[in-house]
């Protein structure tokens, strides 16, 4: 075994590896503001005299639009860098948010918030997540979770600030009213929004970058394969494709994702309908879950550096189903609300954080942001199934049992396979 330690070029000397952590957390902040959208389907619904299920449809489009766009996204970071990739998203992202608040039906939200928002969303979410698995081939988990806790974090902030601006109420961060904000409306929101999500996200689209070919971090020795095994562990996306641990991967992802975003559009309203409160304190609400959310990422990412990445998963998905059903339970004890929404806000947050890292790990970083691109898709299909099939079934049985028995269920399901997986042999990326 060769123990000599590979120190960085002096081009990544000069530049200090933690900036990339303080440029992905402007970036994701912004981008992960679409988890305040239960904030405003209420309003929506009132505003436009349309149903639950309508008024969640801009959210469940943003959702798989988000999820697709991380595959060309991924492609083109890989060829381009994070840079300018970033700061395009940044634009659509910010285009979207605009033309929102020019419309007065639900097809041109639909198209506006869902569509082109949801483009720039997916074009810039993959690239802070491919930087610092790149910087960091040290601390994967750690540093993916910390990538993504701004996205998390992005509703804790937006929330209130949303909510105070649709009513002209206080700016209102858990229950503290920290300063008074005008009486916009929701269409004028967007408009506000969008605009200060362009400044934020272009600079912290300037700070991001790849490391010198050849990087390892000072003091760090890269770990040598067992058995033989070539050293580098680099799968093209269509090689990715071809093993089956993709397919498993993606599936309980899936799952994770459905439990996870059905929560998080819900949030509002189940917090009004099943806990009986009312919209400033469900606001509150959507703030707890956005810090357990972004809490979740960065325990959970570093719990998987420790004790493995399937280890982790197990926990996280018996803990996230244990939470869904005590939804049940919220009725008759609303305290149980904000135990369910902290425990899942955490483990959705968790299957943000180690996703990116078992996708490096399983397949390499030098095609990671496309092929966790592909694996990301998950997340926009649980989020479009999960958030059309939960305001239905409260539609059409007046409850919202059925949609928690089913995620649940899925989530138990993924905790037992997650046992079972294991990694792909290694190889050689062809030339």
């Amino acid at each position: 075994m060769n123990n000599k330690v590979v120190t960085a070029p002096a081009a990544a000397k000069a530049f200090n590896r933690w900036w990339i952590v303080v440029g992905a957390l402007l970036v994701q902040i912004c981008l992960g503001a679409i988890y305040a959208w239960s904030v405003f389907r209420k309003p929506l619904e009132a505003q436009l005299g349309i149903t639950p299920t309508q008024a969640s449809l801009p959210f469940s489009v943003v959702l798989i639009f988000f999820a697709l766009a991380t595959v060309l996204g991924g492609r083109l970071q890989d060829r381009f860098g994070p840079r300018i990739v970033a700061i395009l998203g940044g634009v659509l992202l910010a285009l979207g948010m605009i033309v929102a608040s020019l419309a007065r039906n639900i097809s041109v939200l639909v198209i506006a918030y869902g569509v082109i928002s949801g483009i720039g969303i997916g074009f810039a979410y993959v690239c802070p997540i491919s930087a610092g698995v790149k910087w960091f081939p040290d601390k994967r988990g750690l540093i993916t979770g910390l990538a993504v806790a701004g996205f998390g974090a992005g509703a804790f902030f937006v929330a209130p600030l949303a909510a105070g601006l649709i009513s002209g109420t206080p700016y209102n961060l858990m229950g503290a009213n920290l300063f008074n904000l005008p009486e916009l409306g929701i269409f004028n929101t967007f408009r506000v929004l969008g605009i200060a999500y362009l400044v934020v996200v272009t600079v912290g689209g300037f700070i991001l970058r790849n490391p010198p070919s050849g990087f390892v971090p000072k003091g760090w020795t890269p770990p040598t394969p067992a058995g033989g095994r070539p050293a580098a562990t680099n799968y093209t996306f269509g090689q990715m494709l071809g093993t089956g641990q993709f397919w498993v991967i993606w599936l309980m992802y899936f799952a994770g994702c459905a439990a996870g975003l059905m929560m998080i559009g819900q949030t509002s309203p189940i917090a009004q309908e099943l806990a009986g409160f009312d919209k400033s304190l469900a606001a509150v609400g959507v703030s707890v879950l956005a810090i357990f959310n972004t809490l979740g990422r960065i325990f959970w990412g570093r719990i998987s550096d420790s004790i493995g990445r399937s280890k982790t998963l197990f926990l996280m998905y018996l803990i996230n189903a244990i939470a869904v059903f005590g939804y049940f339970l919220i009725p008759a004890t609303p305290f149980l609300f904000w135990v369910g929404i902290a425990l899942v806000g955490a483990t959705f947050g968790g299957y943000l954080a180690t996703y990116p890292a078992i996708t490096a790990d399983y397949y390499g970083t030098k095609s990671v942001g496309l092929n966790y691109g592909f694996v990301f898709t998950a997340y926009g299909v649980g989020g479009l199934l999960a958030n059309i099939f939960a305001p239905r079934v409260r539609e059409i049985t007046g409850n919202y049992n059925l949609a928690f028995i089913l995620t649940a269920v899925l989530c138990l399901a993924a905790a037992l396979v997650s046992l079972l997986i294991r990694p792909p042999a290694a190889r050689q990326q062809p030339a």
